[in-house]
């Protein structure tokens, strides 16, 4: 068994990198007007050569950006999309961790015009990461899905005078998210992930009761989910890869969500058209393995078994034990190895330093180098 040559590889990361220092301190100085949006720029370009030349020298074959140029995993590129915008009311999120509970706030959005793609998103973030990687590294670019678009507000969020029915809406968006994505592919992007928390966050029975109280098919909602994801990506060229990565929440070393992948299994991991599946598995709250019997033949399985929560190093031994309790599931060729999510969703970043985050990608490329050979 080797190691793979297209992605998911078998040693890959999410994406989100912690920031460097001078880096948010530019962010600062940006938000006050002491520097330009250019000199911003300057830095960000510079912040971002060097976090690719880390990738490359712990063994990563993924490179990205580590998502230094957003605020936000999602919001960045939700509030680029043409018909969407904020609100002055605020979103909270309730986020709990191992020392007790916190709660992360941002606009609202509200669906007031037709959906539709103005601008490439993050092409020109791109476009530098193309440039930035070398021999050997493949760029991957992040994107939420278009599911997170409905998630946070729901068919309230959705203007009935601009889209009295919701089909109409859907349509929409997977027509403007099919169209980002053929923009990125001529860009020449052959690694693209959608991130999306709303499909691990409905196996939450808290999340399907809230979901319910607002007036949504807490019950169906993944399926509908899928089948838009899958009109979004249906046309991608046949060299892309395309992954989706899944976790309850996570900033600032927190948790939205709980329990296991049961619930959207069957319907996820069979209907899904994706070409692999970065799941979280750092602890009890992700359940088993068990759901896992349900991905079909040539799908990969990114087990997100290092935690980006804490700053601890996993042993090589249970990263290896865990690998091979999945592998009763689906079969070890058809599995790698990551983190369980980024290192920094938001630019606060996770509860853990720049050298405990290198560790650990070390820790996952030797580990799959010694799992499915050199």
């Amino acid at each position: 068994m080797t190691l793979r040559d297209t992605p998911p590889f078998r040693a890959d990361h999410v994406g989100s990198l912690l920031r460097p220092a001078p880096l948010l301190e530019a962010r600062e100085k940006r938000a006050t007007g002491e520097i330009s949006a250019d000199q911003l720029r300057v830095i960000e370009d510079e912040a971002i050569r060097d976090v690719v030349r880390m990738q490359r020298d712990v063994g990563l074959r993924t490179a990205t950006d580590g998502e230094f140029r957003r605020t936000s995993w999602h919001m960045d590129f939700i509030y680029q999309l043409g018909g969407v915008h904020r609100t002055d009311e605020k979103i909270q999120v309730h986020f709990r961790n191992a020392d007790g509970e916190l709660d992360f706030e941002s606009a609202a959005l509200v669906i007031d015009e037709p959906v539709r793609l103005v601008d490439t998103i993050f092409g020109d973030d791109f476009r530098f990461l193309s440039l930035a990687v070398e021999q050997g590294q493949t760029a991957k670019l992040t994107i939420p899905s278009p599911s997170m678009v409905h998630y946070r507000g729901g068919r309230a969020a959705i203007s009935p005078s601009v889209y009295p029915d919701e089909d109409q809406f859907w349509s929409d968006l997977s027509a403007a998210y099919a169209t980002q994505v053929a923009r990125v592919a001529d860009l020449g992007c052959r690694y693209l992930q959608l991130d999306d928390t709303s499909l691990a966050y409905l196996n939450d029975p808290a999340q399907r009761d809230l979901l319910a109280s607002r007036g949504d098919d807490a019950a169906h909602q993944h399926l509908r989910y899928i089948k838009q994801i899958n009109a979004a990506i249906g046309d991608r060229p046949a060299d892309m890869a395309v992954t989706t990565h899944m976790c309850r929440g996570n900033f600032r070393s927190s948790w939205a969500a709980e329990g296991g992948y049961d619930f959207v299994a069957e319907a996820l991991f069979s209907e899904l058209a994706v070409d692999g599946f970065f799941l979280e598995y750092d602890d009890d709250r992700s359940g088993g393995f068990a759901p896992l019997r349900f991905v079909p033949p040539g799908k990969m399985v990114v087990l997100g078994l290092v935690t980006t929560k804490r700053g601890e190093l996993e042993s090589k031994d249970t990263l290896k034990r865990r690998i091979d309790e999945a592998a009763r599931y689906v079969p070890l060729e058809q599995l790698c190895l990551s983190p369980q999510c980024g290192f920094s969703s938001t630019v606060e970043g996770n509860a853990l330093t720049y050298d405990q985050e290198v560790a650990k990608l070390r820790l996952i490329a030797e580990v799959a180098a010694e799992v499915w050979g050199q």
